[in-house]
């Protein structure tokens, strides 16, 4: 089993910043692509960001240029730096693991976190 478990959400003013940490537990050698999501009420989770274990970087256009996902392999831990920060920013954010696939299938496909609220007030 792999546990996430994300930290450093809060409430910042338009314009903040803020740093959310992932780290991961367990049998990591299963982790593979990591990647931060949110959620709002009545809306669709939304991939935010995601990185390889090569450190390879995907964003969504709605944060490309104000957040930054970074990777510390040996620490299991994932970042997301948010810049410039927005009211339309405010979600629960969650992190997830991809599974990789082992031979004998020790690993489940995807892994999630229990999520970090972040609120932007204008």
């Amino acid at each position: 089993q792999v546990h996430l478990v994300e930290s450093g959400g809060g409430s910042v003013q338009a314009g903040g910043s803020l740093r959310l940490s992932c780290v991961a537990s367990g049998d990591t050698v299963c982790v593979s692509t990591m990647a931060w999501y949110r959620r709002t009420p009545g809306k669709e989770r939304e991939l935010v960001a995601k990185i390889t274990d090569r450190g390879s970087a995907y964003y969504a256009d709605t944060v490309q240029g104000r957040f930054t996902i970074s990777r510390v392999n040996v620490q299991d831990t994932i970042y997301l730096q948010m810049d410039t920060l927005k009211p339309d920013d405010t979600a629960v954010y969650y992190c997830k693991a991809d599974g990789r696939r082992l031979v004998g299938g020790r690993c489940a496909t995807d892994y999630w976190g229990q999520g970090t609220q972040v609120t932007v007030s204008s």
